[in-house]
């Protein structure tokens, strides 16, 4: 087994696999022994917002013990550029991180050679040197707007993989069958229908759960997809005679319709580099009955804090304003506070006092006597590139007139019409309607 504390620079070995990225602030060792809340108060927070943790007998047992626990979560840098989606994991380390436990961020770059194929109805294709290193150096920057850069172990699993010879990786394979693979969704319901599976698919779950054998991890953090891989690292981690890690799996984050999962194909995220106006704008357009799982999924605050404010909107106080709470947070966190506050005081003036923008020169558009379908309307003033484009874009909760979103794109405004109006991020026109009579 390899477990190295070593210098990120000095165990990256081999010219194929080595990345130029490093923590912001060098990783440090945990003290041995920790003040942490009771077992019952970190279960308790750990499980919030939770899809399922598998062997929670075996996690209170390890935190009893009062050591710090090794977390694990893997990524495989597919993509540059995160939304607030991905930070759910992300969420859930620095809870752990904030008990005092040890948690290691794990970069994919070997398994992003293979390609994840969980969920998927066709081989992913693996991403080449120059993708993995461009995606990966973006994390950096991205990540420790949430995780401690100071109690954060930055990883590659290249680290064990790129020094592997093909017996090693031909013994890993032996250690399950193919019977067992095609056990999991996606493998058996492509085979059923004659999709191909290629052969390194397979080696997927394989190299993840080996993944957890290296890093002795305790417990594993994955998505409600990536449990067959979670699970695959326990048996892995037992033929290995050590024992075996818990794992637990969060759901995927709903976008701001509420509904469909945040993606930004849909135009329903809210993306870490947002601008702090437009992310705080985002966050309080999400529906009243997502708002808690927000909260759950992506707030640091303790349960306490996070029931009173339920209590106090539940008992008659105004939804808004913890929602402003809400945005508020994810804004000072990925800025900083005094963005925040700008954030919310713009928010608070545009949307809640009526005022309009500055220089916001009105359009004006000719309408006929019955009025203009608004998906029209975001086309004329050249707000999205088409009524298809404006359909999606008001399905995905992204349209608002005079601060109010709208939810079908048919829905008339009349002549004499005066309002403001936004599409996704920082499109907002002040949009005039004159009948062809007066005009």
């Amino acid at each position: 087994m390899h477990r190295s504390d070593a210098p990120l620079a000095n165990v990256m070995s081999g010219a194929f696999f080595r990345l130029a990225l490093t923590p912001t602030v060098p990783a440090q060792d945990l003290p041995p022994t920790m003040t942490s809340p009771s077992v019952d108060e970190q279960l308790a927070l750990i499980e919030r917002g939770a899809d399922e943790l598998l062997r929670r007998d075996e996690l209170a047992a390890r935190l009893a013990e009062g050591r710090p626990l090794r977390i694990k979560a893997g990524f495989d840098p597919t993509a540059p550029d995160l939304h607030l989606g991905h930070t759910v994991l992300l969420n859930k380390m620095r809870q752990f991180q904030d008990f005092g436990h040890e948690v290691t961020f794990l970069i994919g770059d070997f398994t992003g050679r293979i390609g994840d194929p969980s969920g998927r109805n066709a081989t992913r294709p693996p991403l080449d040197d120059e993708q993995i290193r461009a995606n990966a150096d973006t994390y950096r920057e991205q990540v420790f707007r949430v995780l401690d850069p100071e109690r954060t172990r930055v990883r590659f699993n290249s680290e064990w993989f790129g020094s592997m010879s093909a017996v090693d990786l031909i013994r890993l394979a032996s250690r399950q069958t193919l019977a067992r693979m095609l056990e999991r969704d996606d493998f058996s319901r492509r085979y059923a229908e004659n999709r191909p599976i290629a052969l390194h698919e397979f080696m997927y779950p394989l190299v993840q759960g080996y993944d957890s054998v290296a890093l002795e991890a305790d417990v594993e953090l994955g998505g409600t997809d990536q449990k067959f891989n979670l699970l695959m690292g326990r048996e892995l981690q037992k033929a290995e005679g050590l024992a075996p890690q818990v794992v637990l799996t969060l759901p995927l984050l709903e976008g701001l319709d509420g509904v469909q999962k945040m993606s930004k194909s849909l135009g329903n995220y809210v993306g870490v580099h947002d601008a702090p106006e437009e992310m705080f704008g985002k966050l309080m357009s999400i529906p009243d009955h997502i708002m808690w799982r927000y909260f759950d999924l992506l707030s640091l605050k303790g349960n306490a804090a996070i029931a009173r404010l339920r209590e106090g909107v539940e008992s008659g106080d105004n939804p808004r304003d913890a929602k402003y709470a809400l945005a508020f947070e994810i804004v000072e966190r990925f800025h900083d506070r005094a963005a925040a506050e700008g954030a919310k005081g713009a928010f608070i003036a545009r949307f809640s006092r009526g005022v309009l923008p500055e220089n916001l020169e009105p359009v004006l558009l000719a309408v006929e006597s019955d009025g203009k379908a608004l998906a029209n309307v975001l086309v004329e003033a050249g707000l999205t590139s088409g009524t298809s484009d404006s359909h999606r874009m008001v399905k995905a909760g992204a349209v608002r007139v005079d601060g109010e979103r709208v939810s079908d794109g048919r829905v008339l405004l009349p002549p004499g019409t005066d309002a403001v109006v936004q599409v996704g991020k920082r499109r907002v026109a002040r949009i005039v309607l004159a009948s062809h009579a007066s005009g």
